[in-house]
């Protein structure tokens, strides 16, 4: 089968690289443009770009692919299926009905739960203790097509979204081959999803990551674990701003206002929130790196109550 495939991040490669040593045959990759990068602001390209260039696939990185030019471009590669992760543009209606066999999606959550641009990071977010990966063919809609194939993961008390994701990613290659030898067998059903209990994980934010000391401790620590590594969870003493990258919720009660550092020791820092305490174990301050809370308390005094937040005014 000629293969299309759309996809920009590393969460995107183990996907291309399972239909690189699938039978069928990937005749194209759609990527984004390179964007610049780092202090000097040099342009890189997306890790599936580099994939492809490697297997020698010739690749498209449109600004826009609403264009008749794109279309044409792609409809040239006389694609059978086109199979798409994370490449974070919603294809149109003249894409989705080019291939005969449709998009096939590989989606980072069991939908319908999770639907939009930050399936892994929310489910951390939230709590949850299973995820997974669901195949899907392609609609108009934000992840609203039907099913083909599920499979879940548990989500570890100690994963953040970035330990997450790649054991999600290499699922998602496994799944996308399976799926499409299936369709092809004629042995897969699409199953509709239940619209009434899906959810949203919209695109996170530089300024999602602004801890809000009323939430409860454990959703804090959630939080913290969703939200690495990008944004970063963050708050401010004075104008110092503390990225947290490690806390544990403590159930211990307290009428400390939130914010409130309630105790320092050897290697933690206790903070109120809205219920219970957090427990900060690695920060990292301006112009320093990540260290744990034993090495930065030998270099900086911080004191008990004193208040964490927004920066000051």
């Amino acid at each position: 089968m000629r293969i299309v495939f759309m996809g920009t991040p590393e969460f995107a490669v183990p996907s291309l690289e399972s239909l690189l040593r699938s039978g069928d045959q990937v005749v194209g990759v759609v990527s984004q443009p390179d964007r610049p990068k780092g202090r000097g602001h040099q342009l890189v390209a997306p890790p599936v770009k580099l994939v492809a260039e490697r297997a020698g696939i010739p690749v498209m990185q449109p600004l826009k692919i609403r264009t008749p030019e794109f279309l044409q471009a792609l409809s040239d590669w006389k694609p059978e299926l086109i199979a798409v992760a994370a490449y974070g543009r919603i294809l149109h209606t003249p894409i989705l009905r080019l291939p005969p066999m449709g998009c096939v999606n590989v989606h980072g959550s069991l939908l319908p739960k999770y639907r939009g641009a930050a399936p892994v990071q929310w489910a951390v977010i939230n709590g949850e203790t299973e995820t997974g990966i669901t195949t899907m063919l392609m609609d108009e809609g934000m992840d609203t097509g039907p099913m083909l194939l599920q499979g879940a993961l548990p989500i570890l008390p100690d994963d953040t979204a970035g330990t997450l994701a790649p054991r999600l990613a290499e699922l998602g290659g496994r799944l996308l081959v399976d799926t499409i030898a299936q369709l092809k067998a004629g042995t897969l059903t699409p199953t509709k999803q239940d619209d009434g209990r899906a959810t949203m994980a919209p695109l996170l934010k530089k300024e999602d990551g602004l801890i809000d000391w009323t939430m409860s401790a454990t959703s804090l620590a959630n939080r913290v674990r969703g939200l690495s590594p990008w944004p970063g969870a963050y708050t401010f003493l004075g104008d110092e701003r503390w990225n947290v990258w490690k806390a544990i919720p403590n159930a211990r009660a307290v009428t400390n206002k939130p914010g409130t550092i309630v105790t320092v020791d050897k290697q933690s820092i206790l903070v109120a929130t809205g219920s219970g305490l957090l427990d900060i174990r690695e920060i990292q301050t301006a112009n320093s790196k990540r260290m744990a809370v034993a090495q930065f308390l030998a270099g900086h005094r911080v004191t008990t109550g004193v208040q964490l937040g927004s920066p000051a005014a």
